[in-house]
Formats: C-alpha cells, structure tokens, sequence
C-alpha cells in the first residue's frame, strides 16, 4: 500500500505536462526517448538500452528478493492532431497532439520506476520497465519484440495500462481473455469507364459500385457473423471524381476491420472478395483489394488478470475494480502478449465534461487525478511477485 501522502502527484503531473506540450509522432519520439532515458538513468538501474524498435528504452532493475521477470510498459508516441483544449500545457508541436493519453502512460511509469528503485529490496525477481514507440498504428510493440526487448532478462509476464476516458477516474476495468479488438486494413480500387454524366449508359460508373459495396459490406457483420462475435467495417476514406458533371474512371477507399475472434478475423479477406467479385460481375467494373493484416486481439491471461484484480481491490478499494465490456479499439500489445502471459487494463480518466471527450479526439484530456491512480497500480504490481 502506498499512503496518500508518498504518491508524487506533483511530480506525476508535471512530467504528464511537459510531455504533453512537446508531442512527437510514432518512431520519431527522439526528445521524449532522451528525457526519459535521462529520467532513468538517475536511479541507479542494472541495464538500460535506447534505440529498441527504433527509438524504444528499456530499464532494467534487479530486486532484492525471488521472483520472476515482470514487464511493466508505456507508451510514448502522438498522433497528427491539431490540439484545441485550451490549458497552459496545450500542445506546441503544430498539428501532433497527445490526443489519447500516453503522455499519461509515461508519467505514470517514470513516477513507478522511481519508487520502485528505491525500494529495490522489496521488488520480487526483476522489473523491466519498458517505453515503446509506435503504438499509434505502426506496431511499435513487435519492432520492440524483433530487438530483443522481451529477452535478456527473459520475460515472464506483461503488465501495462490506459486511461481511458470511457470510465470514472478512480476506478480500473479488467476482462479475462479478449478485451480489445484486432485492426486490420484495407484499400480498394474500383475502376469504371468514365464518361458524362448526363450519359451514364455509356460509362461504368465507380461510384454507384462503391456506394453498393459499402452498403452491403455491413451484411457481414449483420447476417453472416454470429452476434456473440463482435465484429465492425468501416470506411474511413472513400475518393472518386473532380466535378459534378463527370463519371470518373475510378474510385478509391480505405477502411478497417474490427473483430475478435481469430476465424472470424481470417475469414473477413475472403467474404469481401466474393461481394466485390459478385457485384464486379453485376456492374460491370474491375477491383483491386489489398488487405493488410495489422495489430491482433488483445487477449488477457486470467491467471495476470487476477493479480491485477488483487493489488487493484488492495490498493483502490474493491468498489473501484469493474469488470469491463470489450473495447473495439486495437492495441500493439497484443504482440507481448501473444508470447508472454500478461494483463491489460484501463484506468478511468473522466471527471467531468471537459474530460469526457473520446479517444483521438481533438478536445481530448484526462482528468490528472487518474495519474495517481496509474501510479499505484504499476508500483502494485511491480512489488506482486
């Protein structure tokens, strides 16, 4: 337990501003890799290594009883956001914007590290405390795992966070097995005949072929996968034509694909490619599908889960660990914890309205009391053996 008045809120908050007015895009996190590298290398650790999946950091400390390796991670990276939340800490990088909380994350890790150092002697086994680049889209988790960073000391467990602004501050959501989506990607290419538009018969118009596949796109979820499976398309970018009285030769979207079950997942290539060979063929265009396998499920280990229900009921009080619904966001942790048990969970960050807006959101802020709350659950789990 970690009495009120030894949580560093002063210092959590601070650093959560000075990253926050100085964010950097995913795999180019070059000053926030330095700072925290500096955080780091004040405390005396056993190891610490930098350029790990390009500009990741990895501290390493020995405790002073058994146990095994436990990860405990953050993210660092940004997102390309023109920020407009009006405070003193607001963004100074034009157009990168800490718009979904790892400004948080890695205040709340070097807080715990901090702690966690200095009680060295009650650490059970070995901490890796690890700030990975690149989760926003570009697999910062797995450039980690390719350098090395779940060996040397070899893993054993993963733990890591988020705050979400879906929850109350003071209180954690955990779910056993699957809590966030897979996130897939497409582009597509529809190519037409163009033409006039007063003339359609002579032309093959892509945009009516498009707009057909966007509508029956939603079947899949809606009648041929199993509501107990959550599943979501979207498409996101849809580009055709340059004025108003021309059929264009092509169209051209970008989408992607939510799910969680690993056939339903696999299956999603396949059942888009016969609606585009069908209404192809009906229509009269041709296609280009391109398919992009990205981040998989985040899928939480029971046996993590409950050591994180244990020191959360231990350390927050038992009304504040919810069991949570699955969140269709994706995660880059779900690599680590692909090949190592782990947990993952979300910390609550809302405490009024102007902390209520979502993820990825231009007026998105947190609440900095939920930092506290981080704080306790990283330096909880890293005294658990």
């Amino acid at each position: 337990m970690i009495a009120p008045e030894q949580i560093p809120t002063a210092a959590l908050v601070r650093v959560r501003r000075r990253l926050h007015r100085r964010p950097e895009l995913s795999l180019v996190e070059h000053e926030t890799a330095a700072f925290v590298t500096a955080e780091l290398g004040k405390l005396g650790l056993d190891a610490l290594r930098t350029g790990i999946g390009k500009t990741g950091v990895l501290g390493t400390l020995r405790g002073g009883k058994p146990g095994p390796v436990t990860l405990l991670r953050a993210d660092m990276d940004a997102l390309p956001i023109t920020e407009l939340v009006e405070t003193e800490y607001r963004s100074e990088n034009a157009g990168v914007m800490h718009a979904c909380g790892h400004d948080g994350h890695v205040a709340i890790l070097l807080a715990a590290a901090r702690t966690l150092a200095d009680r060295r002697a009650d650490v059970p086994g070995t901490l890796v405390f690890c700030f990975q680049p690149g989760e926003e889209g570009y697999a910062g988790n797995r450039l980690m795992i390719e350098d090395g960073a779940l060996e040397n000391p070899h893993v054993d467990r993963t733990f890591a966070l988020h705050l979400y602004s879906g929850l109350e501050v003071g209180k954690i959501g955990v779910r056993d097995g699957a809590f966030f989506a897979s996130a897939d990607e497409y582009d597509l290419t529809i190519r037409g005949k163009g033409g006039h538009g007063a003339m359609p018969q002579l032309a093959v118009d892509p945009i009516v072929g498009g707009a057909y596949f966007i509508t029956l796109l939603q079947t899949i979820v809606s009648r041929e996968i199993a509501p107990k499976d959550p599943a979501v398309f979207t498409v996101g970018k849809f580009e055709a034509g340059t004025t108003f009285n021309v059929i264009p030769d092509e169209a051209k979207m970008k989408g992607t694909v939510r799910s969680f079950d690993a056939a339903v997942r696999a299956s999603m290539p396949e059942r888009m490619e016969r609606i585009l060979a069908g209404l192809g063929q009906a229509m009269r265009f041709e296609y280009e599908l391109h398919y992009h396998w990205s981040y998989p499920p985040t899928v939480n280990d029971r046996g993590m889960n409950d050591v994180v229900r244990e020191v959360g009921r231990a350390s927050l009080g038992p009304e504040n660990v919810r069991e949570h619904d699955v969140v269709m966001w994706a995660e880059d942790m779900s690599f680590m914890q692909e090949q190592r048990p782990g947990a993952y969970f979300i910390v609550g960050a809302r405490g009024g309205e102007a902390t209520g807006f979502p993820h990825h959101n231009a007026r998105f802020d947190i609440d900095e009391r939920s930092l506290e709350i981080g704080y306790r659950m990283m330096v909880a789990l890293g005294l658990r053996g």
